[in-house]
């Protein structure tokens, strides 16, 4: 789908113009929309705007990393969004020129569409130029990120409220490696973004940067307090994850300790019926009238003295 809006030199909004319409002198900006295109719509990319030949290979080339790339008059961007439930990047591209911009992506984009939706407001200000546009798209997509990491935040603030009261520390510690993976695929996405972001705020190319410098400048911050948020994150996942180890580990050790100290207490036993199951024939004590209670006893003494000498030891608790 192929969706157009300019905005003339008397501030006039038009919408689903004719193509052919935009290089009107009285056409003072544009914004050209391929959502989910054909390939002929593909095609206009280079038969109508004379994009270049590895911009628009890139476009068809999912998945490119962010980046920006200088092609005479026009800048090509590649961002990325995140999905919000598979938190895989969704490229979003856009090209970025003097009159105009051309946003491109292979798959729907919501937060194009939200960008799309901001522009037709009545009471938005008509004076924007195409150049708040491309701060608007990319806005549109850091902002994105935040709900996502907001879910994590409140996962792990769960686990940790959790304490010690945990009952089922495998589940507990899958949902731990889990959230780290979920935060690495992230991390994937916002570290390339942020370095894009750095370089558009410090490239003298661009000249619509500078139009809107300190709105960009607003963007490479929520990058960075995204970072910080992922790194945060993943150092709680990995004290939380330590911290399940240990109790793990404190708990086998606890189940290893008793299970010792009944082995232990039944070795006695053990030996004492073994040497009066030998069954030799030169044996007195198997001819004894009271052997078998005698022996019994020894048994009991010997275990009931080694369970009280061990609970006196504090093996027990």
């Amino acid at each position: 789908m192929l969706r157009i809006m300019a905005v003339t030199e008397k501030q006039e909004l038009l919408v689903d113009i004719p193509l052919h319409n935009l290089m009107n002198d009285n056409i003072k900006w544009f914004w050209v929309d391929f959502d989910c295109p054909t390939d002929e719509e593909v095609h206009l990319l280079d038969s109508y705007f004379h994009f270049h030949p590895l911009a628009i290979e890139d476009c068809m080339h999912l998945l490119q990393r962010p980046k920006i790339d200088h092609y005479e008059e026009t800048n090509f961007f590649v961002l990325h969004a995140l999905h919000p439930e598979t938190l895989k990047a969704e490229e979003v591209d856009f090209f970025w020129g003097p009159r105009g911009i051309v946003t491109f992506h292979l798959s729907h984009s919501q937060e194009v569409e939200e960008a799309w939706r901001r522009m037709q407001d009545p009471g938005f200000r008509k004076d924007r130029d195409h150049n708040y546009v491309a701060y608007l798209i990319v806005d549109k997509l850091v902002d994105n990120y935040f709900p996502t990491l907001y879910k994590i935040e409140d996962q792990l603030n769960e686990l940790e409220d959790q304490g010690e009261n945990r009952t089922d520390i495998q589940e507990k510690t899958e949902q731990i490696y889990d959230i780290r993976s979920d935060l690495l695929r992230i991390r994937r996405t916002v570290i390339p973004m942020r370095d894009l972001l750095y370089r558009v705020i410090n490239s003298d190319k661009i000249q619509g940067v500078k139009d809107q410098y300190a709105y960009f400048t607003d963007i490479y911050d929520h990058l960075l307090k995204l970072t910080e948020m992922i790194e945060s994150n993943r150092e709680m996942t990995a004290d939380l994850r330590d911290s399940y180890d240990s109790l793990r580990s404190n708990r086998m050790n606890a189940i290893m300790k008793t299970l010792t100290v009944i082995t232990t207490i039944f070795m006695p036993l053990t030996f004492i019926a073994g040497v009066y199951g030998m069954n030799f024939v030169n044996m007195p004590e198997l001819k004894w009238t009271a052997s078998y209670y005698v022996v019994i006893g020894v048994m009991m003494v010997l275990g009931v003295g080694m369970y009280l000498w061990f609970k006196r030891k504090g093996w027990f608790d």
